[in-house]
């Protein structure tokens, strides 16, 4: 729990940020150039920019995307503004001065505001720093609250003062309810009024917000974490609800000590609203809501937010943030094309993209990204490179992969190409194998870390390369300059090897080509797309190649024969899902050692996506996506790929590494050495969940591998038309058995009545707190919203079956269970002078209970023995008679098990027939006129003596009736009562009785 550890610390903002600068503002469509001074907010939630008429606009730092300063910044094609920059003066200084802050709610809808400062190179150091404050946000409900309080603030009248109407605006789902909160906070209400910013701190702010969203849930929460007859909770009452509730009950005590009453001191000192309180050390209602919302209590685990795992990994051990048709803005037949994509897939981490490559027309014969036979547009080869060798590591310092679908087969126009990759990416590009890791059978590939800041380039090898890039190597050519991680020459037998692949694949796969008749490569196409299309590579593009060559996938059994890690095969969806499904151990252990690319299937002509997580399932590296479009499955992958720096590299599980470890993704039961986790959801209540009144409900879904739990739960729609502060009192969602939490993921949905979509969050299961949290929701772009939120309870536990409940507490806390079990004995003793039940719950049972069940390891075989001093230095050898006797020993126990199981059946099938009868009895009872009733109630009367009292009465017949019938109906509630503690002791002694023997039987068995 991050209650006591330290907390993502405020994003700090450098002072002439705040103070401002000079800047031009100025717009390439209307030629309009504007003095303004352009700053940041001292919280660093807006960026905004004040004209000389103090006409003000803002830009939340969350939709910034870029930042870009000198050649890459936007440059004004407008005549009037090239004069007014003096851009065409030999001497222009222009490049020193410009800035293009680039914005927009996802990749592809962007805005562009262009500056030019008054002063040199400000814009170089002032734009990485605004990014690097973009990157630095992590929301909690705290952060949303006081972002749209400086948002209210930043938005002045002439008059400086804030607006009513601008907090409508702000919560417009119900004006009457804001009204009452600003009166209550006593702030003008009236929708012409205004408000001093003196007059609206953030205690009034926070007193508005509590007046407009009561939390009733919370207040529950207090009521029982305190003294009853005390409106506060004490620094002990405040330690033992954060070990209790907030606190991940499966850490180690010694490494993760609990939280101590005088450690709690500065939370109530940070969000204790009462200085009164603060000197006694007591936390109001008030104050718990402000702790439940603040970020000691966010859902995240913030380190695995940061860059936390090992990159030294090789590369086949990881997932890599792959994209599709990267060049793509929208649909694969008439869809735009731009260069900007690849900086915006790069930008959110994106580590593999994709380049559809075709030959250029004359005159200029230059090579073009487009996808093939279809109406989308077309971009030059050389802009989308330079557009990644612009952005490839500005977030992330990891290796780019570049996937080129090589569709030109002009030589010239292929040199062309590959000149184009050297010249631009220069040192970037890695042209050679590391000298640790060459290009061998049985040898890994390198790790991330050995490739930072490296592009490799995947595209087919010509069979001839081996010869002709030897020969090249003796004159000299195609070299770059070398560097501490490239050899300085090339051994042959390397050499060789990089050409095997060319040898044996492209002549298959060109035969089998020229074999097919037209229907089969329509049919092929539609699935593949144009990717089985590709030509031969030259010489040029060729050399490029080293560690990602690309193979035609022939089968799991060649593949580990050949075992050659730097081959990639590529699978569409369908042939990867046929493969998952039919060869899963085998798909996992081929992707321990090479790697694979998934791609969606060609006939997703409106760039949907397939689901990534089957793929991610087996350990596939490229689970490439369209970017462009942001269904579910890429909110998935940007959900999944926001841990561990936003770097595009995730570690695979250890199951998917490691040699001598098996995974079946399919596995019912359980996985051999791994713990399932049960996780508990309690979705509580919403906060400014929507612009209207509107009732609303929540989706809750498991998504993992296939055998688990139960994926699906939705709460009930709620009762009134209420989207600021709506509450669910329901149970649970339970997904009981999630056997490898490590590749599981909770989703998160909101909606509307009618299904209107308001917001979502995909979190890992092992990135999630347990306890109370507020799930800060976001959009359907993945970008977080300002305000709307819901509050969960979260239980995260190891999985424990049924069978094996009651054994996991009693050793968790054998105390507290034998006591339990004591009453138990007292309240039901039975007289008879039979063996206690207190025999059968010893210390020696349950030793010999765990000896049977618990898998036997040769570390646990050691310390099995609980009162042995001395262990055995080597296993002994068993005998067939002993394993006989283990044997019937084992049929024993399985009988007992049947035995019980039946006595339990039967006495659940004895309650519920008593309960039927007795609800037979009572609904006639209730139904007036019923001939058994009358018979009951003249009965009841003649056994009655008619007392004083009772002749009062009986001059109302209707009264006497009534009396008589209450009578009656609490006599039968006693004589139910009765039947069913009679019944159930009854019922404990069966089963008190059974266990006994069944006791007997296990210690006889024991001595034979």
């Amino acid at each position: 729990m991050s209650v006591l550890n330290p907390v993502l610390q405020p994003t700090k903002v450098k002072e002439y940020l705040c103070k401002g600068g000079r800047f031009i503002k100025w717009d390439d469509e209307t030629s309009n150039a504007s003095p303004a001074i352009l700053r940041v907010d001292p919280q660093g939630f807006y960026v905004y920019w004040t004209y000389q008429s103090t006409e003000r606009e803002i830009l939340d730092i969350t939709s910034i995307r870029d930042t870009r300063a000198g050649r890459f910044a936007k440059m004004p094609k407008s005549l009037k503004l090239r004069e007014v920059f003096n851009l065409d003066h030999p001497n222009s200084t222009f490049l020193l001065k410009n800035l293009t802050i680039v914005s927009g709610s996802d990749m592809v809808d962007l805005t562009f505001h262009n500056f030019v400062s008054y002063k040199e190179d400000i814009c170089k150091v002032s734009g990485p720093e605004v990014l690097e404050m973009v990157q630095m946000h992590f929301c909690n409900l705290v952060w949303g609250f006081f972002h749209s309080l400086v948002k209210l603030k930043l938005q002045l009248n002439e008059e400086g003062k804030i607006p009513v109407r601008n907090i409508f605006q702000m919560f417009p789902a119900d004006k009457k309810r804001v009204e009452e909160a600003l009166r209550a906070c006593h702030l003008p209400n009236g929708k012409n009024d205004a408000i001093n910013p003196e007059d609206f701190p953030e205690p009034v702010y926070k007193t508005f917000l509590m007046n407009l969203c009561p939390r009733p849930e919370i207040d529950e929460i207090f009521t029982s974490h305190h003294l009853k007859a005390k409106p506060y909770m004490t620094k002990d009452h405040l330690a033992k609800f954060i070990n209790k509730k907030q606190r991940d009950t499966r850490l180690n005590d010694i490494l993760f000590p609990p939280a101590k009453p005088e450690q709690v001191q500065s939370l109530i000192e940070k969000y204790e609203p009462s200085q009164f309180n603060i000197q006694r050390g007591q936390l109001s209602p008030e104050g718990m809501v402000w702790f439940l919302c603040g970020p000691e209590n966010n859902l995240i685990v913030l380190d695995k937010l940061m860059l936390y795992q090992d990159m030294t990994q090789p590369l086949s051990h990881y997932y890599i943030n792959s994209s599709h048709n990267t060049y793509l803005t929208a649909g694969q037949f008439s869809g735009t094309s731009s260069p900007e994509m690849y900086r915006q897939t790069l930008l959110a981490g994106c580590r593999c993209v994709e380049l559809d490559c075709w030959k250029g027309r004359p005159p200029d014969e230059e090579p073009i990204i487009t996808h093939g036979f279809t109406m989308t547009t077309e971009i030059l080869f050389k802009d989308a490179i330079e557009a990644i060798a612009e952005s490839a590591f500005k977030t992330s310092p990891y290796p780019v992969i570049l996937s080129f679908e090589n569709h030109v087969d002009s030589p010239k126009q292929q040199a062309k190409m590959a000149e184009y990759c050297r010249t631009i990416f220069g040192d970037m590009l890695l042209t050679e194998p590391l000298e640790k890791y060459p290009l061998k059978p049985g040898v890994p590939l390198p790790s991330p870390k050995d490739l930072l800041r490296k592009i490799l380039i995947k595209n087919k090898k010509n069979q001839s390369m081996s010869g002709k890039r030897q020969s090249s190597l003796k004159k000299g050519r195609n070299m770059e300059p070398e560097t501490t991680e490239q050899p300085a020459s090339v051994d042959v037998e390397d050499t060789v090897c990089a050409g095997d692949v060319a040898e044996e694949e492209p002549e298959e796969e060109d035969e089998q080509l020229r074999n097919l008749d037209e229907e089969e490569i329509k049919k092929m196409q539609s699935d593949e797309g144009t990717a089985g299309l590709e030509v031969t590579a030259y010489e040029e593009m060729s050399s490029l190649v080293n560690y990602i060559q690309p193979i035609k996938f022939n089968s799991f059994e060649v593949s580990a024969k050949k075992n050659r890690s730097y081959v990639i095969s590529s699978f569409t969806e369908t042939k990867a899902c046929d493969l998952v499904s039919k060869f899963p151990v085998q798909f996992v252990e081929y992707n321990k050692w090479q790697m694979s690319r998934i791609y969606p299937k060609g006939t997703r002509m409106d760039s949907s996506n397939y689901q990534p997580q089957m793929f991610w399932n087996v350990g596939c590296q490229m689970v490439a996506l369209n970017f462009q479009t942001m269904d579910v499955p890429m909110q998935q992958n940007m959900a999944l790929f926001e841990f561990n720096g936003q770097c595009g590299y995730l570690l695979k599980h250890e199951f998917m590494r490691r040699p001598d470890k098996q995974l079946d993704p399919f596995s019912v039961d359980r996985i051999d050495g791994l713990v399932a986790t049960t996780v508990c959801v309690t979705v509580l209540s919403g906060q400014f969940l929507s612009d209207r009144s509107v009732k609303t409900y929540v989706e809750v879904e498991l998504l993992g591998l296939p055998r688990d739990a139960k994926r699906k739960h939705r709460t009930k729609l709620t009762s009134t038309a209420n989207s600021i502060n709506p509450v669910w009192k329901e149970e649970a969602f339970v997904f009981e058995k999630i056997m490898m939490p490590e590749l599981a993921s909770l989703k998160i949905v909101a909606w509307e009545e009618g299904g209107k979509f308001i917001g979502q969050r995909i979190i890992p299961i092992i990135a999630m707190h347990p306890g109370y949290h507020h799930v800060c929701l976001r959009s359907e772009s993945n970008m977080p919203l300002t305000m709307p939120a819901l509050f969960v309870f979260l239980e995260i536990k190891d999985y424990v079956p049924d069978a094996w409940a009651d054994l996991t507490i009693a050793l968790s806390n054998p105390i507290k269970f034998f006591n339990l079990q004591d009453k138990c004995l007292m309240k039901l003793k039975d007289t008879s002078g039979e063996v206690s039940f207190s025999r059968f719950c010893s210390l020696e049972y349950l030793e010999h209970v765990l000896e049977l069940y618990a898998p036997v390891s040769p570390l646990q075989a050691l310390g099995r023995s609980w009162h042995c001093s001395v262990c055995v230095s080597e296993p002994e050898t068993i005998t067939l008679a002993e394993l006989q006797q283990k044997k019937r020993f084992l049929k024993l126990l399985k009988r007992q098990e049947k035995e019980l199981r039946e006595l339990e059946w039967k006495g659940s099938k004895q309650r519920e027939e008593l309960l039927q009868k007795y609800s037979v009895l009572f609904s006639e009872l209730a139904c007036p006129g019923g001939n058994k009733r009358t018979i009951r109630t003249r009965k009841t009367q003649k056994k009655r003596s008619v007392t004083p009292s009772d002749a009062g009465t009986s001059a109302n017949p209707v009264k006497a009736a009534e009396s008589i019938d209450c009578h009656w109906l609490v006599e039968l509630r006693e004589k139910l009562e009765r039947d069913l503690i009679h019944l159930g002791e009854e019922h404990h002694n069966h089963i008190r009785r059974k266990k006994e023997q069944h006791a007997t039987e296990v210690r006889a068995a024991s001595v034979t």
